[in-house]
């Protein structure tokens, strides 16, 4: 077997599958594609990622290509890459950014749909998720039971996620 040193770079998602376990990374500095595992994911504390989202990993050279073994940092894609919700359109991001961060657990998640909702720990209300707001915080979809971290507004219809982020967030 192949042994090699370990690096940091930094790249974005050209795409990743939750239901293949599997997607890859293009790096900023070139080179092949890395994979990246859903295990490798699943550390970092999330289960899916958005296509284009910037991310920092540690890689590795391996008799079967270049793998991700840790994932460091994730961003959501560019701006112009998503569209805003009615709801936010007024809002600006720093808005956003100070509504707490409170733990929830996702119910359903429909990705063709676009939407699913979670509970946040404690309450019975649901939250409606948007795929938008997923997307713009990083993710591609979730998973029932998935433990998040979200930044929950009062909507137009009711209570709606603002942000997404990995359950480690809240621990922070």
């Amino acid at each position: 077997m192949k042994e090699t040193a370990t690096r940091r770079v930094t790249g974005q998602i050209k795409w990743f599958d939750p239901v293949k376990g599997f997607g890859f990374i293009v790096a900023d500095e070139g080179g092949p594609d890395i994979l990246l595992h859903a295990n490798v994911l699943r550390n970092f504390g999330q289960s899916s990622v958005a296509e284009a989202a910037i991310v920092e990993i540690i890689l590795q050279d391996t008799d079967r290509g270049v793998q991700a073994t840790e994932v460091l940092s994730i961003s959501p894609p560019a701006m112009g890459s998503t569209s805003t919700l009615a709801d936010f359109e007024n809002i600006a991001p720093e808005d956003i950014e100070n509504h707490p961060l409170t733990p929830a657990r996702v119910k359903w998640f429909d990705k063709n749909k676009g939407f699913g909702f979670a509970n946040v720990f404690g309450r019975s209300e649901d939250v409606f998720v948007h795929i938008e707001v997923l997307r713009c915080s990083g993710l591609s979809e979730l998973q029932p039971g998935e433990a998040v971290a979200m930044r929950v507004m009062d909507g137009q219809r009711g209570k709606m996620a603002m942000q997404i982020c990995a359950w480690e967030t809240v621990l922070q």
